[in-house]
């Protein structure tokens, strides 16, 4: 009867040890589960706050606004009734690389064709395209033969301080030659280099310089804004006209009218156009900026 009792306290005492155990595991699966739910709620409590605060929620959201590529700076019309109002550029989406081809028609002959360095001068080119496409250069003239060896354009009053009632700042101005040059150095201002005149500097409108001669000042000051590609032989024609005084004592003005009958400016293309031939009166490299 022992032994019998026995066994039975050992079946028993099996039968329990079996009991706990499998009470154990489920309680360890039970935690396991529960600590996979609360980790997956946090990363998703993590990831949602993130997302608000991004404003991924914001139903008012708006697109990130475009970055200006120029600024124009508004000129008072009143204090200077030489500005012509045709309104302004715009500052954003403008291409920033290539060049846009633009052509001048003189009642000197022609066509004057050149490229606008829309990589050096982006605003520059921006600003002839907007007011070529306004009619502001037609029929203007060309009022000056400068002592520089080029000519001034762009200034529908021909008084040197007209232009559009915006202004905007430099661009791509050469650096100061060194001061003994290294033979064979361009100048800051290679013949056929079209350049930005402002009165005062800086305060870039309407005006520009077709540089019939080469010129290389000790401190360069005109933004270089492209070069000519045809036609450099009408503005070396024009460059020998004879000249008279302006009103103000230069002797700068020329004697015989020279009128810009239409000026048109074309799309931006990232392919320069090809190089002229020696034999069409154009320069034979790009003008350096320094």
């Amino acid at each position: 009867m022992a032994s019998s009792r026995d066994r039975q306290r050992k079946l028993a005492r099996a039968k329990l040890d079996r009991q706990l155990a499998r009470r154990a595991a489920s309680i360890r699966r039970r935690r396991q589960i529960q600590a996979g739910v609360g980790a997956t709620v946090v990363l998703a409590l993590i990831v949602l706050g993130s997302a608000w605060g991004l404003g991924a929620f914001d139903r008012d959201r708006k697109p990130k606004a475009a970055e200006d590529v120029c600024l124009w700076t508004p000129q008072d019309a009143g204090g200077n009734t030489n500005l012509k109002d045709v309104g302004t550029p715009p500052t954003t989406g403008l291409p920033t690389s290539g060049i846009r081809p633009m052509t001048i028609t003189t009642d000197q002959g022609g066509p004057i064709t050149a490229e606008l360095d829309l990589a050096g001068a982006p605003c520059a080119g921006a600003s002839i395209a907007h007011l070529a496409g306004r009619s502001f250069y037609d029929n203007t003239k060309c009022h000056e033969i400068t002592a520089e060896g080029a000519l001034r354009c762009g200034d529908p009053s021909g008084t040197g301080v007209g232009g559009p009632t915006y202004s905007f700042y430099d661009e791509n101005v050469p650096a100061a030659p060194a001061a003994t040059p290294a033979p064979g150095q361009a100048p800051a201002y290679p013949k056929g280099t079209v350049a930005m005149v402002a009165n005062p500097p800086g305060a870039n409108g309407s005006q520009f310089l077709v540089f019939f001669k080469d010129f290389n000042p000790a401190k360069p000051a005109y933004p270089i804004i492209g070069r000519i590609t045809g036609g450099l032989d009408v503005v070396e024609k024009i460059g020998a006209l004879p000249t008279v005084d302006n009103g103000t004592g230069a002797k700068v003005k020329p004697k015989t009218d020279v009128v810009v009958r239409k000026l048109t400016v074309g799309e931006p293309t990232e392919a320069p156009a090809p190089a002229p031939s020696s034999t069409s009166g154009a320069p034979s490299a790009s003008p350096s900026a320094g």
